[in-house]
């Protein structure tokens, strides 16, 4: 989602070019000169976000050929290409296992061969649980993945709250849709309840690691959690 709102500010800023205050022109030039939006039209992802999750994949092996993953927050659809790639969704490898794609978010997600989207819908509703098993080969996946955020208020403590409940109800979720020994990834960000999700996730994992992808502008605030080997029956 951020990106396409990114997209359209940089045009808008280009459009009002004579107009512009310190901080666009600076945001415009940040942009313009960032490495992995450079990679990113010249790799055909559709987000520079793409590379957050190609960096974590690369050392730490969490989408594998076979796979079947969930993408949460997936709009505009750049982590979904990356894993369509990685678990070999569309059956490019004949010599591997073919895996399966589904993301889900509130917007709308343009189509992507190899994944199926389920755009516009609520990863808290219950109805949507529902949707989504429906939609899964077999009844749980291997990954859950979230590059999920909340609407941003502004108001930094309200929306490291909001984006922390948005990862626990993904944990709740996970009960329903995680195979035991599965996988999740989950972006937070910075605050005095990251604690609180970590200690949650390491009831229900053996695994759970804090980890800062290059990709990730050094002054986000944004931090992910791997956790592996769910303990879920």
């Amino acid at each position: 989602g951020s990106c396409q709102r990114l997209v359209s500010k940089c045009l808008h800023t280009t459009m009002g070019f004579l107009k512009k205050t310190g901080t666009e022109h600076w945001w415009l030039e940040r942009h313009l000169k960032d490495p992995f939006v450079k990679a990113t039209k010249r790799q055909h992802y559709r987000c520079r976000s793409a590379f957050k999750l190609l960096e974590i994949d690369d050392k730490l092996r969490i989408l594998r050929p076979g796979f079947s993953v969930l993408d949460c927050g997936a709009a505009p659809g750049a982590w979904s290409q990356v894993a369509v790639e990685r678990v070999n969704a569309l059956g490019t490898d004949p010599a591997v296992p073919t895996g399966f794609v589904l993301g889900v978010d509130l917007q709308r997600i343009s189509p992507l061969e190899g994944a199926v989207f389920l755009s516009e819908a609520d990863i808290a509703d219950p109805s949507t649980l529902r949707t989504i098993q429906s939609l899964l080969p077999a009844e749980k996946v291997d990954v859950i993945l979230s590059d999920m955020a909340p609407n941003a208020t502004g108001i930094k403590e309200l929306d490291h709250q909001k984006l922390i409940n948005l990862c626990l109800g993904l944990l709740n979720l996970s009960r329903s849709i995680l195979k035991p020994k599965g996988t999740m990834l989950c972006k937070f960000w910075d605050g005095h309840e990251s604690r609180l999700l970590q200690n949650r996730l390491k009831e229900q994992f053996q695994d759970v690691r804090t980890i800062k992808p290059q990709a990730s502008r050094k002054e986000s605030a944004e931090s992910y959690y791997l956790a592996r080997l769910y303990k879920g029956k």
